[in-house]
């Protein structure tokens, strides 16, 4: 039976009698204890007759306190926490009953003897109960429950156990921690049996295949495990991640993917202030059909806009979309384009059609090789110009935001690709001075894992191929995103964001790309026997390192954690002229001589140095 959402039964009544019972039992006891043992007749009788009163006000305190509510099995630091506050409260209505009945020479030292010894019967049941469940459950292991080792230290294999107590699949035999301290040592009966350096034979030695790894993304010890371990005979699995614990049973481990080589933990969306921003508007993305543009549509599409007008010069893209986003919400009205950046009329005629509050502009080229020594005059055209028209149609359209997707190779750029999308930065931020009423923003992030030109789905055609992988350097590194985090970095920034400000993400460490090959190549089932790893040399335009911010820039802290707004020193960025800029692309012709272009380049992106000269 449900009453004002408290569920009643058997079990639930049980309980209660029982705390009742153990609150008569903490009275009568405190009596004797103040008389040690040898209470006199006048005193018992006097304990007698307001036990009803004990018992009535300690309940009353409890329920105020909300313990009933508590599962005995499951007891916590916090419950004990609660249960305290709510002998408390019965302790104080105990003693105002009392002294409102006048009883004469009542000992008062009774009462905090009363309260202690309920706080410990209480207490002491609640602990024993659990205890002899979590007995009960080790004691039923089945046969289709799979055993797994820990890893992580004390504390994040405490977390990992609670998570997956009580899991049909599941059982722990031990625990595997980086720290030598810890070895010998037990959490809730479950010892540490060794140090990670020797998880090998730990596993072989108790017939384990599986593995959790307790320590979230990011950290060094994960990373260790993933390069270590990925593709052996053990089963790396991970913690449920915030889609798990909505969706699915909260118990259900998921196996690691690539994704778990981040140097951070993942982006998180503030929804609910999306949701208020977007529901019901009309927002408008170029670019919508490449990876990060369609990653855009998605998340944008949870929201509950009205109107979403995606816009890409590819027809085969843009279709695909267009079947996607039809199926996975049939209730928004979509529109789709195929429209180049490059033609004003056409992208303003869009825009004035469907009026958007935001225009999120994902369309470029950011093939830096490919930009590089045949295209630079369209990388150009695209990066530059194209993004010189969607920000005049913004501020003449109305749109409330603007918002730029731009890369971490526009900072102190090498190469074409990264100076124009520098320029492109600049763009923005002279259209916020010439249309005020709209909010002109830039975001930055690196390399996105699984995108169209990214590293990933090279390596692993170059897997299935039969190798080798091509890396242009043992040591280049590079940060990295997921394709979703790289949206919702964009959409985050969009709504946060003041005129002018380009906003970066706290990327955490970096990935050498050639671990990142290892890791796909062990992912893969493969070892680097198999596969080989072949070095090329760095190609044109393209950094060992890359870098947040230019030499004069600094970053401050926003409301989001995971976003920062930069800070730029001053100089000649607010001198950009942009009539200047579009002429001077414009007269470059359609082969423009190479050292003319990189000179021209240079005078609006001073920091702009290409590589060998």
């Amino acid at each position: 039976m449900n009453v004002n959402g408290w569920h009643w039964n058997r079990g639930f009544v049980g309980f209660a009698l029982a705390d009742v019972l153990m609150v008569a039992i903490a009275w009568m006891l405190a009596f004797w204890l103040r008389f040690n043992f040898e209470m006199p007749e006048e005193y018992l009788r006097m304990a007698l007759a307001t036990l009803p009163w004990a018992v009535g006000c300690m309940a009353v305190g409890l329920a105020l306190a909300r313990v009933q509510r508590q599962a005995w099995r499951y007891v916590s630091l916090a419950d004990v926490r609660q249960l305290a506050w709510g002998v408390l409260l019965g302790v104080l209505l105990t003693v105002a009953s009392v002294m409102v009945l006048r009883y004469p020479g009542f000992a008062r030292s009774v009462f905090p003897i009363f309260g202690l010894l309920v706080l410990a019967l209480l207490t002491g049941a609640r602990a024993t109960w659990r205890s002899l469940a979590e007995q009960r459950i080790n004691a039923r292991r089945e046969p289709g429950q799979a055993p797994v080792i820990i890893v992580g230290t004390l504390e994040e294999a405490d977390q990992a156990m609670r998570t997956i107590k009580g899991s049909p699949g599941w059982y722990v035999v031990g625990i595997v921690s980086p720290r030598e301290q810890d070895v010998g040592q037990s959490l809730q009966n479950v010892s540490v049996l060794g140090t990670t350096q020797h998880l090998g034979d730990i596993a072989q030695s108790h017939q384990v295949r599986s593995v959790l790894l307790a320590s979230p993304p990011g950290t060094p010890l994960r990373r260790e495990m993933l390069l270590r371990w990925s593709g052996t005979a053990l089963n790396l699995l991970s913690m449920p991640t915030a889609e798990h614990w909505l969706n699915q049973s909260a118990t259900d481990l998921r196996r690691v993917e690539l994704e778990d080589l981040l140097g951070r933990t993942p982006v998180q969306l503030n929804a609910g202030d999306l949701a208020e921003w977007l529901s019901g508007q009309s927002v408008m993305i170029t670019g919508a059909g490449g990876s990060i543009g369609a990653e855009l549509c998605r998340q944008v599409s949870r929201f509950g806009v009205a109107h979403l007008v995606c816009v890409d010069v590819s027809e085969a893209a843009i279709y695909t979309l267009e079947q996607e986003l039809r199926s996975a919400h049939p209730e928004m009205q979509g529109h789709y384009f195929t429209a180049n950046v490059r033609e004003y009329d056409r992208i303003k005629a869009i825009a004035e059609r469907f009026k958007p509050i935001v225009i999120f502009h994902a369309a470029a080229y950011k093939h830096v090789p490919l930009m590089e020594e045949s295209n630079e005059v369209e990388a150009l055209r695209t990066n530059v110009l194209g993004t010189l028209n969607v920000a005049r149609v913004a501020g003449e359209c109305g749109a409330r935001r603007c918002v730029l997707v731009s890369t971490d190779k526009a900072v102190n750029p090498t190469s074409i690709m990264g100076a124009s999308k520098r320029l492109a930065e600049r763009v923005v931020q002279a259209m916020a001075k010439s249309y005020p009423s709209t909010e002109y923003v830039a975001v930055r992030f690196g390399n996105v894992l699984g995108s169209s030109g990214s590293v990933v789905p090279l390596f692993t055609s170059q897997i299935a191929r039969g190798g080798p992988i091509t890396v242009t350097h043992p040591e280049i590194v590079r940060y990295f995103m997921t394709i979703p985090e790289a949206a919702q970095l964009v959409v985050q920034a969009g709504r946060l964001g003041q005129s002018g400000q380009i906003y970066v993400l706290d990327m955490g460490e970096p990935v050498k790309i050639v671990e990142l090959a290892r890791l796909l190549i062990r992912l893969s089932g493969r070892t680097e026997a198999e596969i080989p790893i072949a070095y090329t040399g760095l190609r044109p335009g393209e950094k060992l390192f890359e870098e947040w911010l230019a030499n004069d820039e600094t970053t401050t802290a926003t409301s989001h954690p995971q976003l920062r707004v930069v800070r730029q020193g001053d100089g000649a960025l607010d001198a950009l002229d942009i009539a200047t800029v579009r002429h001077w692309v414009e007269q470059l012709g359609a082969e423009p001589a190479p050292q003319h272009l990189r000179d021209g380049l240079h005078g609006f992106v001073p920091e702009y140095r290409s590589r060998g000269g």
